[in-house]
């Protein structure tokens, strides 16, 4: 049966080793039945806010909640076994002594044998494995045991479901078939769903919801069109994609560049421009700029551009302005460049 999907709540939790925190007073809330993914660089806590979430590792500060049962404080662990949530490790952790339909079969213990069977061959099938189901994990693939390693995780249908970085490793093509398979997956049973990654991309295209991290600290969470389109911080705008960045001057509200300059709301004084690489075009008037290298990125070309000996990023469509060495005018976006004080 069926897990109502619960909201999961992180009410400014702190998780300490040797003396620094690796989890640092983060408050956040997941969505019953949506997908929040956990994005920053290693170190930045993701992993670790996961395993607390999961009950594997203790709270030294703050509380966890799962719907309406607080799980984790300074003095209450609820067991991993009893939160009904599903976890796909990074490294599988697939039971190295059982087939594939037995280690997805194992997490559906309160069932009669029988029901097992059915319910393993099911979620086999469902992730396309059925053929692989008498198969022991030294017998297949890292793509096949990643989807064994779901399939396990989503048999018992848990209200909610995390996922450390579970597409680390694999190739492009598969690493998308399988991104789709999942959140098709989870979205079939309705669980809230926790999705650790370090890629910005991953996370736009997985989430509902996107928490940045780093170093331990929560950086701003939103929407991925809200944190895209209006970053809070420096970090924040860097975390989202590639960005080209100078420190300068506000002086009567613009930032000025030598690729032009950035209206802002920012108050007169130091501060830092953020401008994304697709917010720089060619334009038939602008600022002066030298192509220094173009560089094929399939629906677009990512060209070097110079200007008063500053390098910046910029995008342009095939065939568009001139090759390396060649001379043009670009103009900034405003919807894609932002202003942070210093």
């Amino acid at each position: 049966m069926s897990q109502a999907p619960c909201e999961v709540r992180i009410e400014n939790v702190r998780r300490v080793f040797a003396g620094r925190a690796a989890v640092d007073d983060i408050t956040l809330a997941a969505p019953a039945g949506e997908v929040t993914a956990l994005l920053g660089a290693s170190g930045s806590g993701k992993s670790t806010l996961l395993r607390m979430i999961a009950g594997l590792e203790p709270v030294d500060g703050g509380r966890i909640v799962l719907g309406d049962t607080v799980v984790s404080t300074t003095g209450k662990l609820v067991p991993a076994e009893a939160r009904r949530i599903g976890f796909v490790f990074q490294d599988f952790a697939l039971f190295p002594h059982m087939t594939a339909a037995q280690n997805v079969a194992f997490g559906m213990g309160e069932k009669e044998r029988s029901a097992r069977v059915t319910g393993a061959t099911a979620w086999l099938d469902r992730v396309g494995l059925a053929h692989r189901a008498e198969a022991y994990p030294h017998e297949l693939s890292g793509g096949e045991q990643q989807r064994v390693a779901l399939a396990r995780a989503l048999a018992p249908r848990p209200r909610a479901v995390l996922l450390d970085e579970p597409f680390s490793g694999l190739d492009p093509t598969l690493r998308t078939e399988l991104r789709d398979r999942t959140l098709d997956a989870i979205a079939s049973i309705g669980a809230t769903a926790l999705f650790v990654t370090h890629d910005a991309d991953e996370a736009l295209y997985v989430a509902d919801q996107i928490a940045i991290l780093r170093e331990g600290r929560l950086v701003q969470a939103g929407a991925p069109r809200t944190l895209y389109d209006q970053p809070a911080s420096l970090e924040a705008a860097a975390a989202l994609g590639a960005i080209n960045r100078l420190e300068g001057a506000v002086r009567n509200g613009v930032l000025s560049t030598p690729f032009g300059d950035i209206a802002c709301a920012a108050p007169d004084g130091a501060a830092v421009g953020v401008v994304r690489a697709e917010a720089l075009r060619f334009a038939p008037t602008g600022a002066p700029v030298r192509v220094v290298a173009r560089r094929p990125q399939g629906a677009f070309d990512l060209v070097m551009l110079a200007a008063r000996d500053v390098i910046w990023r910029g995008h342009a469509a095939p065939g568009e302005g001139p090759d390396a060495g060649g001379a043009a005018h670009v103009k900034i976006s405003p919807s894609a460049a932002f202003v942070f004080p210093r």
